[in-house]
C-alpha cells in the first residue's frame, strides 16, 4: 500500500463516519459532464437547513496527461474566482507542485498559495506556503513500514518566526482495517480510530476524542458507524455517537450517471421536541 498523506492516516475511518451522510444539507446537486476535447466540467448547489440563499460553484478542469498539467477554475457564489495549476511529475519522480490563487472582485481582496506533495514507497510529504497572508508554511510527513505509519505536522509563521501548531499520529494500514491514534491542536486533541472492511458488504468503525484543555469535564466523544452495501447499485450507512445524534443514509444508483442519496439525521435525547432537532437532506447527482 502507498503511503498515506499525514491528514489522510484515519482517512478509512474518517470517510466511514462522515462522507455520504447527507442530513448535513436540505438538499445538494451536482452535475458533471465532459466535453469532447476533455474539459470536465462540474456545476455544485447546495442549500442548507438554515434560511438563505444557496451555493453554489462552476467549475472547468483540463488535464494534458502527456506532461501532467492540470488546469482548474471555479466561479462561485460568493463571486470569488479560483485557479489551480497543478504538475504532477513534470517537475521531478513522485513530487506533485500546486499553485492556487482565489480573487474576489468585489473587495479585490486575493490570495496566493503553493502547495508541494512528495510521495516515495516509504515516506509522504507535503508542504504548503500562504504567499499573501503571513507568510506561512504549514508541513507534514509520514514514514512507512509493512503498514506502520508515524506522522507528524508544524505549522510556522515566517514573519514573527514561531511555531503556530503542531500534531502528531502513528497508525496501522492494510487492506482490512486500519487503527490510528492522533493528537492535534498542540497535542491537546486526542483521537483513537479504527476501521474494519468485515466482508465485501459490510464496513465497520469507531472513533473516540478527548480534548485535554476541557479535561473531564468535556468526557470522551465517541462515533461508530457502519456501511451495509446492498447490492452493485446501492448502500446503506448508519452511525451513532455519544450525544445520542443518530443518522441514517441511502444511496441508489437509479441508472447510469444518475445517483440518489437520501439521509436523516434524529436527536434520540430530544424526540418529543419541534422538527428543529432532526434533519433530513437530499443528493442527487449526475454524471455524462
Amino acid at each position: 500500500m502507498s503511503i498515506p498523506a499525514f491528514a489522510d492516516i484515519a482517512k478509512p475511518s474518517n470517510d466511514l463516519l462522515s462522507r455520504d451522510f447527507y442530513h448535513t444539507a436540505s438538499a445538494n446537486l451536482e452535475v458533471k459532464s465532459k466535453a469532447p476535447n476533455g474539459v470536465a466540467f462540474t456545476v455544485k448547489g447546495k442549500s442548507d437547513h438554515k434560511a438563505g440563499a444557496i451555493a453554489g460553484q462552476i467549475e472547468a478542469k483540463y488535464t494534458d496527461k502527456p506532461t501532467g498539467v492540470t488546469l482548474t477554475q471555479a466561479w462561485t457564489t460568493a463571486n470569488a474566482l479560483d485557479t489551480k495549476v497543478e504538475l504532477d511529475n513534470t517537475l521531478a519522480k513522485g513530487l506533485k507542485a500546486e499553485v492556487i490563487t482565489n480573487f474576489f472582485p468585489s473587495s479585490k481582496s486575493k490570495g496566493a498559495k503553493l502547495n508541494l506533495h512528495y510521495r516515495q514507497p516509504l515516506f509522504h510529504a507535503r508542504a504548503f506556503f500562504d504567499l499573501l497572508k503571513g507568510p506561512s508554511f504549514n508541513g507534514d510527513v509520514v514514514l512507512g513500514h509493512d503498514g506502520f505509519l508515524a506522522g507528524a505536522e508544524v505549522g510556522y509563521d515566517v514573519v514573527n518566526g514561531r511555531i503556530t501548531r503542531y500534531s502528531a499520529a502513528v497508525g496501522y494500514s492494510v487492506p482490512e482495517y486500519t487503527a490510528a491514534i492522533t493528537a492535534t491542536n498542540n497535542l491537546n486533541v486526542f483521537a483513537a480510530s479504527y476501521y474494519h472492511k468485515v466482508n465485501a458488504q459490510v464496513e465497520a468503525g469507531a472513533k473516540a476524542t478527548w480534548d485535554a484543555k476541557s479535561g473531564n469535564a468535556g468526557g470522551v466523544g465517541l462515533e461508530i458507524a457502519s456501511k451495509y452495501k446492498l447490492d452493485s447499485a446501492a448502500f446503506v450507512k448508519a452511525k451513532i455517537n455519544n450525544q445520542g445524534i443518530a443518522a441514517l443514509a441511502y444511496n441508489q444508483l437509479l441508472r447510469p450517471g444518475v445517483t440518489l442519496g437520501l439521509g436523516a439525521s434524529v436527536d434520540t435525547q430530544r424526540l418529543n421536541e419541534s422538527a428543529a432537532a432532526h434533519k433530513v437532506g437530499l443528493n442527487f447527482v449526475f454524471e455524462a
